[in-house]
């Protein structure tokens, strides 16, 4: 299936999600708490036709709101792409990525498409990281949720 997918009307939905580019800037929103909450994600891994896998500091405040309140949206903006997924976020404790980083798992339950038949999404937003140690611990977390979504 093509990571492009035309809406035929707004607002349609789709029944998996797409692909998107590694490096990918991702904005997952939590409801507990004083109300929503949106973060940019870096490492947002599709793990799954309806399952994402994350990779949060484990000093964010976010982790608690998903643990009060698993519901999550994360919004995926990249070439081609444009859709919000929906779903129940699970922290992964005992998944081990790097020191200090905690796996979330998101299962969906739906991916609402934003594509419209007026535009064309060109690019989406990229880490650039200019820290050579944060460049190389961002390619190893996204490559122990590649790890974590295959024994899964």
């Amino acid at each position: 299936m093509s990571s492009h997918h035309r809406a035929a009307d707004p607002g349609r939905l789709q029944a998996v999600l797409p692909d998107w580019p590694p490096g990918t800037v991702a904005i997952l929103a939590t409801g507990a708490g004083n109300g929503p909450h949106a973060i940019p994600v870096s490492a947002a891994v599709r793990a799954g036709p309806r399952r994402v896998l994350i990779g949060l500091a484990a000093t964010r405040g976010s982790l608690g709101r998903l643990r009060a309140d698993p519901r999550v949206s994360l919004a995926i903006v990249a070439e081609r792409v444009a859709v919000t997924a929906y779903g129940r976020a699970r922290v992964l404790d005992n998944a081990a990525v790097v020191e200090g980083v905690v796996a979330v798992e998101i299962e969906i339950e739906r991916v609402e498409d934003h594509d419209r038949p007026a535009f064309e999404i060109e690019s989406g937003v990229r880490w650039r990281w200019i820290d050579a140690d944060a460049d190389r611990r961002d390619a190893a977390v996204r490559a122990a949720l590649a790890r974590i979504a295959e024994d899964v």
